[in-house]
């Protein structure tokens, strides 16, 4: 068992010196994680995968901060937070774009089909729950793979099943998710 399986065994994040011992860790992987979500942000972003990183810490150590059955468990608690913290940025910024800060503009200008990037984030979390309420396991592998950029063998032994499930629910799951968009827009 390796220091960082103990430390999240024993205590996880809730203990602070625990969380000190921890962060020199795991911080390499999870930057890692991150520089590979981010790679796929729209130019101009504001938040930097460092950021990513800390405000995702700072989130899993809060007051419920839990404690992991493994380091598998911990990096998909990890994914799953910086999931969250892109969505509610998403979510920020096309709420700006929605009268948070309006300026007028000629609507024959307007290209009305096209969406940002931050929109289709939204939509695409927004079918992920859709799919999350029909199949947690499949929506939980969409979450690995797009917004940790994990590998197929990688995303398998987070959530402890085979490679080819993996693979299967990844294929299954990204024609659900565009049917789903697809009908939503």
């Amino acid at each position: 068992m390796s220091d960082a399986t103990r430390i999240l065994q024993e205590g996880g994040l809730a203990d602070a010196r625990a969380s000190e011992e921890l962060l020199p860790m795991v911080y390499k992987d999870l930057r890692r994680h991150a520089a590979v979500r981010m790679a796929g942000e729209a130019p101009g972003q504001t938040l930097q995968p460092t950021a990513l990183v800390h405000e995702a810490w700072l989130r899993m150590s809060g007051k419920r901060a839990s404690v992991w059955q493994n380091r598998a468990h911990f990096f998909g608690a990890a994914s799953e937070a910086m999931r969250r913290i892109l969505i509610e940025k998403a979510r920020y910024k096309a709420r700006l774009k929605r009268g948070g800060n309006p300026v007028r503009l000629d609507i024959e200008k307007l290209d009305l089909v096209a969406a940002s990037p931050d929109e289709k984030l939204v939509l695409i979390d927004e079918a992920i729950e859709r799919l999350r309420a029909q199949d947690p396991e499949k929506a939980r592998v969409v979450v690995l793979k797009f917004f940790e950029g994990l590998t197929n063998k990688e995303a398998a032994e987070c959530l402890g099943i085979a490679e080819r499930t993996v693979e299967r629910h990844w294929a299954y799951a990204k024609v659900w998710l565009f049917q789903s968009i697809r009908a939503a827009g």
